[in-house]
């Protein structure tokens, strides 16, 4: 059985000199948690099997700065590294790899423009395109004919509507039948953020995780609400996500990843100590 991956997150903003790694609730109230080398040089030494950066200011001013962070960060780390954040153009996902990382996450630019997660993976291939799919619960069902509709833990039904723009602008849009369209053109890995949990620490929202890790064959990162390590425990059990990615706990020091893996090991999660 492939081993579980636990992935801290940073989301950085880049407004100061060397960025600058906060965290909010539902992309808002953000509060700083450090600087984005020394996280990751934490985490790196802390038993972490991949890092992403999101790059939440993504200017023009803010890529350059970003492409800084990735070339200081590569120096210092040895296990992969995701960017994403305001990615819209081969070049960009060029800077970004030739500064040390290795896989990039899109996600606005490819809803609105598909072929581009396409157009990447046929030029840097599968493996370095992350689609990341923010999405928010709706129980509107009755004026959404067509859409995925699933089964919420009250037993409500909904459909996952896709929201871009960090979660500011719905695009109407099936987040299932988005994630399935993003593995047929390419993508190599699927980033699914619940607006409706991130920041929360109420834990994943499993009803999403679990539909999209049984309907597509790339791996299911899950993302969004993490607040103990049952929760992480409960995205692989019952979402069966590929992989976890988390922020907050892991940022103020609530829980270490080593403190995590012990627990999943404990619980017959098959994970890298």
């Amino acid at each position: 059985m492939l081993t579980k991956r636990i992935i801290p997150c940073l989301d950085v903003t880049l407004d100061r000199a060397g960025g600058c790694v906060v965290k909010g609730v539902e992309f808002v109230d953000l509060k700083e948690a450090g600087d984005p080398v020394e996280l990751a040089k934490r985490y790196n030494e802390d038993g972490a099997d991949e890092l992403v950066f999101l790059d939440i200011t993504a200017s023009a001013h803010g890529r350059e700065t970003m492409i800084d962070v990735i070339e200081r960060t590569a120096d210092e780390v040895f296990i992969p590294l995701t960017v994403g954040g305001g990615i819209g153009s081969i070049d960009a996902i060029r800077q970004i790899l030739r500064a040390g990382a290795d896989k990039v996450s899109v996600n606005t630019s490819a809803v609105k423009n598909p072929d581009f997660i396409k157009e990447s993976s046929d030029i840097f291939g599968a493996q370095c395109i992350v689609t990341a799919i923010d999405c928010r619960r709706n129980t509107d069902i009755r004026n959404n004919p067509g859409k995925t509709v699933l089964e919420l833990e009250d037993g409500t039904p909904a459909w996952y509507e896709v929201v871009i723009y960090g979660g500011r602008e719905a695009t109407g849009i099936d987040a299932v039948q988005w994630a399935k369209r993003a593995e047929e053109l390419g993508s190599g890995e699927i980033l699914l953020t619940s607006m409706d949990r991130d920041g929360t620490c109420a834990g994943y929202d499993l009803p999403i995780t679990r539909k999209l890790s049984e309907e597509l064959d790339v791996p299911i990162i899950a993302s969004g609400g993490v607040g103990n390590p049952q929760h992480i425990y409960e995205g692989f059990s019952k979402g069966k996500a590929d992989a976890a990615l988390a922020a907050s706990i892991f940022h103020f020091s609530e829980y270490s990843i080593h403190q995590v893996k012990e627990y999943l090991k404990e619980r017959e999660i098959p994970v890298r100590l």
